[in-house]
């Protein structure tokens, strides 16, 4: 997954940053609200945070911009303590929720993966792909009820899939979602966690897949079940109907 963070002040910068790299989600970051609009159109993301005060404009002035541009990104609001009406205010210009500059980090963190479920169809912290129920909190797996033992870079690469299903992932868009860029690997070992976790999935029912699209990466599909067999017609041929006669 990936976040864009628009503020000014360096150290709420840092702060958000360090708590969406945690949570292993890609961070950019921008000044203004201009360059936010610029960003969000040559990047697609999954949850944008904008600051109170931004370089050019204020963080509620750089939705109103976005909304108008139709970017549709998801977006947290920060708005001042108590200022109820700027609250207000940038739920109707359209953001997604709202938070104050001394939110605490946990539920900084529980508000943007709130958001981010939302914006990709579900309302609960469990995702779900066919038979398959991921707990995006406690990060457990399961199949029918049944647990699945996966390792963390594993649930990691479930997770995205999930969360983008029916979209193809490049394999360097899943490399930077499990590295964020540090002491990344090589390429290769994407296709090695994805052959595992084929594997692990199968052995325990999946009744989904993981495809391949050759030369773009892997997408997540569900297979629907095939349909009903139609019966045969048999059309007698002429020398059949003379016979018959």
């Amino acid at each position: 997954m990936r976040a864009l963070v628009v503020e000014r002040d360096p150290m709420n910068v840092i702060g958000k940053v360090r708590a969406l790299q945690l949570a292993t989600i890609t961070v950019d970051t921008a000044k203004s609200g201009e360059d936010a609009v610029d960003m969000t159109r040559h990047f697609d993301y999954d949850v944008m945070i904008l600051g109170v005060s931004l370089a050019d404009m204020t963080g509620v002035e750089a939705l109103r911009r976005l909304r108008a541009r139709n970017i549709s990104v998801p977006a947290i609001a920060t708005t001042k303590s108590g200022d109820l009406a700027a609250v207000v205010q940038a739920l109707d210009i359209g953001a997604d929720d709202c938070i104050t500059p001394a939110t605490d980090r946990t539920e900084f963190l529980a508000r943007v993966r709130s958001v981010i479920r939302r914006s990709k169809g579900f309302a609960r912290s469990a995702l779900t792909a066919a038979n398959l129920t991921l707990d995006i909190q406690s990060k457990d797996v399961t199949i029918e009820s049944r647990a699945v033992n996966l390792t963390g870079k594993e649930q990691s690469i479930m997770e995205l899939l999930i969360m983008r299903k029916g979209v193809v992932q490049s394999k360097e868009a899943i490399l930077t979602h499990l590295y964020n860029g540090i002491d990344e690997p090589e390429m290769k070992i994407i296709d090695v966690f994805i052959c595992k976790l084929r594997r692990k999935l199968a052995e325990a029912g999946f009744s989904g897949a993981i495809g391949t699209v050759w030369g773009r990466g892997y997408v997540l599909r569900e297979i629907a079940e095939a349909p009903a067999t139609a019966p045969r017609t048999i059309v007698a041929t002429a020398p059949d109907v003379a016979r018959a006669a």
